[in-house]
């Protein structure tokens, strides 16, 4: 009985040693499983941080060329001298960047970054086509010079429309306790505003925080700063503009006429006649220049040419004389607007055509010549005016062609006119010849109409008072007066010349109050001033012309520091070494 039983305990323990053998070797195979899994997520972590890496260097590299680029005087010319490219290297990864010049949008420079990410043998690429930011309202500074080297606050105020984008380089340490943009009531904005400046002190001071609400839109702090107080920027901007014009098209007034202040220019008459857009161009006249004596009665100042930091009383119009005999020795001739298109190639892309004018001196635009043929102080074309001189508006100047119920240009609309002075750009005071501070009468203007005693006759802009004889220097402007261009202030600012502080008289007005509105775009190194609250000069309403978003202004004068990829611009993609 024994040896059976001893048999079954025997088959016993083998049964176990094998169960438990199998499973063993179940644990293993389990084991083995799990350390791949583990291996294989391992494995999978690293290259997704390889891959993370990869793409990181790539946006690094597409920063950096954004940052050299906001950094440039100009980038055509950067990159026709010597391109630009550059690598970064972060140890575990690295990057290769690339700018290059790749389209022309009308008259826009289309550019191309191309960073190339690598990490491991992952490599991630970046391929952004970007342009030049197009500003509403862009300023140097939101302050006026109320002397030589002095200057103070400028307020926007109620009743006034802004919409447009404003941007406004800081004045002085970005993080000072002073802000850069000043109130008075509540003025409308109706766009974005972004500044240089912080929205905190360097004590940690929120210095925005109680005007805040007044901007629906909201502010924008720490934001590259435009380049139009950079006087070689502008410059090297303008020395293209002038090599790419007509010859014909490039002016150096002599001004001769025997009056006090003598400041030569050209003087530019819109108009359409019979549906085509014309330009009555009359060379080397002669514009009677004002100053005031003191810095206390009006605002017209410029950057002095000598040192940027300081602020000059430059001469602003009077009125303008031209010579007698200009009709007959070709000083005076009408052309079609599109006489002056020329296409600008550069790097073997062409933009496309557009007009352009350059006068080494003064330009007046507006015609009070009532015997013109056709719609006058109308642009039909496309065309940019640029002076090393001021640009004197002295009348309502739009553009043909259909608007909006708003006013603004419709978008089908081809006709746009851009204004560059590196002097200032200003709205005239026509009845400066009415008050007795002009200590002259217009040399060769004759009551009875008899010029033959004279080289020089005078020449009338925007509207004739009522019961004035035609010919006659009383004059006005229309309320309101309207601008519809693109306009752009290297010495000084945009704004409306002789509003008078204090006691002093001032301005001709139509009414009590009258309100400029201009459609387009603004950049100036300061603000100019527009009028004085509730009294002298003008109440502003701007609008920005979203047309200029799309390259169609000639001669691509354009100074903001901020580059913006393109709508479907943004391109990324990876590829593996294996």
């Amino acid at each position: 009985m024994s040896k059976p039983r001893q048999q079954y305990k025997t088959k016993k323990r083998g049964s176990v040693l094998g169960l438990a053998m199998v499973l063993i070797a179940m644990l293993s195979v389990l084991g083995a499983g799990v350390l791949m899994v583990s291996f294989g997520a391992s494995q999978q972590t690293a290259m997704i941080q390889s891959e993370a890496a990869a793409i990181s260097a790539a946006e690094a590299g597409y920063e950096k060329a954004i940052f050299w680029m906001s950094k440039q005087t100009d980038m055509l010319s950067a990159l026709e001298e010597a391109g630009a490219s550059g690598t970064l290297d972060f140890g575990t990864s690295s990057c290769d960047y690339q700018i290059g010049l790749t389209a022309f949008i009308g008259s826009s420079p289309v550019y191309e970054i191309t960073s190339v990410g690598s990490s491991g043998r992952f490599n991630r690429t970046l391929n952004v086509q970007i342009i030049q930011a197009v500003g509403g309202w862009s300023m140097g500074m939101c302050r006026i010079p109320s002397g030589s080297s002095s200057t103070s606050p400028v307020s926007y105020a109620a009743g006034e429309v802004i919409d447009m984008p404003i941007h406004i380089n800081s004045y002085g340490d970005p993080q000072d306790a002073e802000r850069d943009i000043s109130l008075s009531g509540d003025p409308l904005f109706l766009r974005s505003v972004s500044m240089s400046e912080s929205r905190y002190s360097s004590g940690g001071y929120d210095k925005y925080k109680s005007v805040l609400p007044y901007f629906d839109n909201g502010i924008y702090f720490n934001q590259p700063s435009s380049r139009i107080t950079d006087a070689e920027t502008v410059q090297t901007k303008i020395d293209r503009f002038v090599e790419s014009t007509n010859p014909q098209f490039r002016y150096t007034p002599a001004g001769e006429a025997k009056v006090k202040n003598p400041q030569p220019a050209v003087h530019l008459e819109f108009f359409v006649d019979g549906g085509k857009g014309k330009l009555r161009i009359t060379n080397n006249c002669t514009v009677r220049g004002f100053r005031q004596s003191s810095d206390s009665r009006t605002y017209d100042f410029k950057i002095y040419d000598k040192d940027p930091s300081k602020y000059e009383r430059y001469f602003i119009y009077g009125y303008h004389l031209r010579p007698k005999d200009a009709d007959a020795d070709g000083g005076r001739f009408v052309i079609n607007l599109e006489d002056t298109y020329v296409t600008q190639s550069i790097a073997g892309m062409e933009t496309e055509p557009g007009g352009q004018i350059y006068v080494d001196g003064n330009v007046i635009i507006g015609s009070g010549d009532e015997a013109l043929a056709g719609v006058q102080d109308v642009v039909n074309g496309r065309i940019t005016v640029v002076a090393s001189g001021n640009i004197w508006i002295a009348d309502s100047i739009t553009v043909d062609g259909s608007h909006e119920a708003n006013g603004l240009p419709s978008q089908s609309n081809t006709n746009v006119l851009g204004l560059v002075a590196q002097g200032v750009i200003k709205v005239v005071d026509p009845g400066m010849p009415d008050y007795s501070y002009v200590d002259d009468e217009p040399d060769g203007y004759e009551a009875d109409g008899d010029y033959s005693k004279h080289d020089h006759i005078y020449v009338p802009v925007a509207r004739r008072d009522s019961g004035y004889p035609v010919g006659t220097y009383k004059r006005h402007l229309p309320d309101p007066t309207v601008v519809e261009a693109a306009v752009t202030v290297g010495g000084g600012g945009w704004g409306a010349e002789n509003v008078q502080r204090g006691s002093y008289g001032g301005r001709k007005e139509s009414g009590t109050q009258d309100d400029l509105v201009l459609r387009g775009t603004i950049a100036e190194s300061m603000r100019g001033v527009v009028g004085l609250i509730g009294a002298d000069g003008y109440l502003k309403q701007y609008y920005m012309d979203e047309r200029l978003l799309t390259g169609i202004l000639p001669g691509n004068i354009w100074l903001r520091g901020k580059y913006v990829p393109l709508p479907a611009g943004w391109r990324d993609y990876r590829a593996s070494n294996d």
